[in-house]
């Protein structure tokens, strides 16, 4: 009777840390687009990328809770993406743009006292990566997902 523990979570854990995934995305987006809007992060068309693709994100999310089969999920991977690449995006123009001003005060600023400045500049450099950050949480929320890895009876994919 030396039976091994399965280790594996059960149906019914796996369920709910899919949802929990999800709930995080759901926070996050909203608290992202909290923080940009309090920043009045909206001055420019570059500036406004967030903001549409956390509302384009919400939709999606919203899609997947109340209806989460393969199409709705593979649009949700996708935007997820979406979410990792403009928040790189994001980080670049952030510190490009605390690099130019940091070099406009001082043109002799060396690499790392250049990129030293930049981190620190005016513009929160790596905040943009919560974004990104959503966007893996998104992407981890739909690894195995069940609506994309059940097959139904005559052995397809859903």
């Amino acid at each position: 009777m030396n039976e091994k523990p399965n280790l594996m979570p059960s149906r019914l854990t796996r369920a709910s840390l899919h949802q929990l995934l999800l709930a995080l995305v759901v926070i996050g987006i909203v608290g992202l687009e909290v923080e940009l809007a309090l920043l009045r992060h909206a001055e420019s068309f570059s500036q406004w990328i967030p903001h549409v693709t956390l509302f384009i994100g919400l939709l999606t999310t919203a899609a997947v809770y109340f209806r989460p089969g393969s199409l709705t999920l593979r649009v949700f991977q996708t935007m997820m993406i979406i979410f990792t690449a403009v928040g790189a995006l994001g980080v670049y123009f952030h510190l490009h743009g605390n690099m130019e001003f940091a070099l406009e005060r001082d043109p002799s600023l060396s690499r790392v006292r250049l990129l030293w400045k930049a981190l620190r500049g005016a513009s929160p450099a790596l905040a943009p990566g919560a974004l990104a950050q959503l966007g893996l949480l998104g992407l981890l929320y739909s690894y195995k997902h069940p609506a994309l890895t059940e097959t139904t009876p005559s052995g397809v994919k859903a």
